[in-house]
């Protein structure tokens, strides 16, 4: 839509010019003066999220991001919803020339519900003749193109990101309720939340990347996690309450392909609960019975997608099931062991019977950790600091804000008890317990067990440690501290430690004012828009494909999924340009993928994250032949000539052809 229909229609006009100021009348005039205030502060402020351009908005949508972005986008331009979703279940442009269902694959049942919300809105809103959103014009100076922004509700981006904030800012009073629950104190629940802000930075990444699958997963998580621990402190929970954990369970496992393995470890630390005596027979039961038919749901909603039958949570429920209701006679140590070995039995049949190798990287991945075993697509992996071992900066960092010491006190007491437990248990004096955190701490130690492994998965780990902290407020625990005044008086006294650095951790946090300002791939995808047809198909690295997807609607090969095998077949013959093979056989590569223009980054070819990790360097592994070679990037970047024609060029990107017409 023109500029000035847009201003009018929503009741803001444009920026005016100079000559326009010269005919007007006085009255006239001072409304003018006003809005080039307006356009100057508007122009004051380029640059920030809020004064950027649509354009610049999904830009700032990078990488995984970018990709969930462009089916949100995809809906609420299509005709219809139904056209939409129509659209992204039959998909041809994210593996082209393949039609995939998106909603198999990908979790993207939170970008279908807020395109289906924002087509609400807008049609209510204007049926009624609301302004839904307030739109200037940005002055970007550095020889830039003035450009459009708008805020409000009205605006996509806005409209999809707001949503996220409001549902992780919910997050905060599920995180209050549970400590409050917990400790069986509202200061209890004040700790939580104090701490989780106080470590603000290693315990959440949604202010930064808000259209990830965790920003709209995770607070379900914790959801379930409360409404588990209502019911193992129950003696007899109400199918309804069973009904919620359910139904929270499916939530979370819908929008994240990561929260199997979560689960996993769930029913990892309710089995030991039930082993050691924390659990009874009939509540175990109810619980598995529940994971299972919420894991059935969610089979079906992903339109049968393997990778959930086939995980190591699916195993374990079967196998759990199989072990403790076919062979009763076996002893509790027996049961464990069973349930161990036809886990991962039964995942690897199940694997071979759906012919799913989708979660076979993570098997290398968890293999090159305590070898050294490497392989192409487990570099692509440990090469990014985020699957390194967790940092030893965050381990000062928990130290300092008191939240490791404070929990090591907490495990180490419920330790110590569960020591005792056990010893009585070798005396077969084993007896249902109510009323405890035993399972709350094997989550704990299950989630510090992958934080070590993967340094992204502190994302797990803080959180919990923040919800365990609660428990020093708990006179189950902490009763010997003294009468209930003394208790509280102790954790005032411990909080305030915490706040010395927690508050600076916070400031911190608050003084990040940055500015976004990518104008090289802002050219490259005008270009695209402009200079390609329609149906084109491009190639290249995945964080810039996922953008040439959202941005100029064009057919990409490879994308940043790259937990699916065939994606990273995909992508390994895509990235064979920053090997050191000749070009023929690179360009060969792109034939059979069917690729018209491949885009080459400098960058990709040259960076280098820790030593043996540059795209050269990770393809030596597998292709040691060409070793010591001069890479076929550094090639293409000087000169793309004569198995290719470069036919744009800045100093960030260059978009090849081959040079005969594709």
């Amino acid at each position: 839509m023109p500029r000035t229909r847009a201003a009018r229609r929503i009741g803001v006009s444009p920026c005016p010019g100079k000559t326009s100021v010269r005919k007007m009348g006085r009255a006239r005039l001072s409304r003018v003066k006003t809005e080039f205030l307006r356009c100057f502060l508007a122009a004051s402020y380029d640059r920030h999220f809020s004064h950027m351009s649509s354009l610049e908005k999904e830009m700032a949508f990078r990488t995984e991001m970018g990709m969930y972005y462009s089916y949100f986008k995809t809906i609420i331009e299509a005709p219809s919803f139904m056209d939409g979703l129509y659209m992204i279940m039959n998909d041809r442009l994210t593996e082209y020339p393949l039609v995939i269902n998106t909603l198999k694959r990908f979790n993207l049942y939170p970008e279908v519900v807020l395109a289906s919300w924002y087509g609400a809105y807008t049609s209510t809103i204007d049926f009624f003749g609301i302004p839904t959103k307030m739109c200037w014009t940005i002055n970007r100076g550095e020889d830039l193109d003035p450009v459009e922004s708008c805020e409000g509700l009205g605006d996509p981006a806005y409209f999809y990101v707001t949503f996220v904030f409001l549902l992780n800012g919910a997050m905060m009073s599920l995180f209050f309720i549970y400590g409050t629950y917990l400790s069986g104190s509202r200061l209890g629940g004040t700790v939580t939340v104090l701490c989780f802000f106080f470590n603000h930075g290693e315990s959440t990444r949604v202010m930064w990347t808000p259209p990830l699958r965790e920003s709209f997963s995770y607070p379900f998580l914790v959801l379930q996690m409360l409404l588990l621990t209502y019911i193992l402190r129950t003696r007899n929970p109400s199918k309804n309450t069973m009904m919620a954990l359910g139904i929270s369970n499916i939530f979370f496992m819908l929008p994240w392909q990561f929260a199997q393995f979560v689960l996993l470890t769930q029913v990892a630390s309710l089995f030991a609960s039930y082993i050691l005596g924390y659990l009874s027979p009939a509540k175990m039961q109810s619980v598995l019975v529940t994971h299972m038919i919420s894991l059935a749901v969610c089979f079906l909603l992903m339109f049968g997608n393997s990778m959930l039958l086939t995980s190591f949570y699916a195993s374990s429920l079967v196998s759990i099931w199989v072990s403790w209701t076919e062979a009763p006679v076996l002893t509790n140590v027996m049961q464990c062991l069973a349930w161990v070995v036809s886990t991962v039995i039964l995942k690897f049949m199940l694997s071979v019977i759906f012919g799913a190798s989708d979660d076979a990287h993570i098997s290398s991945l968890i293999k090159s950790k305590f070898t050294s075993y490497k392989d192409f697509d487990t570099m692509m992996y440990t090469c990014a600091a985020e699957f390194d071992f967790i940092e030893t900066e965050t381990l000062i960092r928990y130290i300092k804000t008191m939240l490791l010491p404070v929990n090591v006190l907490i495990v180490g007491f419920i330790a110590g008890r569960t020591i005792q437990d056990m010893i009585g248990f070798l005396r077969n004096e084993k007896t249902e317990k109510s009323e405890d955190d035993e399972m709350e701490h094997l989550q704990l130690v299950a989630f510090a067990v992958l934080a070590v492994l993967i340094m992204r998965l502190k994302l797990f780990l803080t959180p919990h440690m923040c919800i365990m902290s609660c428990l020093i407020c708990s006179r189950q625990l902490f009763g010997w501290v003294g009468e209930k005044f003394k208790l509280q008086l102790t954790v005032v006294g411990i909080l305030s430690i915490m706040a010395v650095q927690g508050v600076a951790n916070l400031q911190s946090q608050w003084d990040i004012i940055g500015e976004f300002s990518n104008f090289p791939q802002e050219e490259l995808l005008e270009w695209i828009k402009d200079n390609t047809r329609p149906n084109a198909v491009f190639a290249g690295a995945m964080p810039t494909m996922a953008s040439v997807k959202l941005s100029t609607g064009r057919a990409i090969v490879n994308h940043p999924h790259y937990e699916d095998a065939g994606l990273r077949e995909r992508t390994k013959m895509v990235y064979a340009m920053y090997s050191r093979k000749p070009a023929e056989v690179v360009k060969q590569n792109l034939i059979k993928l069917q690729v018209d223009y491949f885009i080459l980054e400098d960058s990709w070819c040259t960076r280098r994250s820790k030593p043996g990790c540059s795209m050269p360097e990770i393809w030596d592994v597998e292709d040691a032949q060409n070793a010591g070679k001069v890479p076929l990037c550094t090639v293409m970047w000087r000169d793309s000539r004569p198995h290719f024609s470069t036919i744009f060029h800045n100093n960030i990107y260059k978009t090849m052809s081959r040079v005969r017409q594709w």
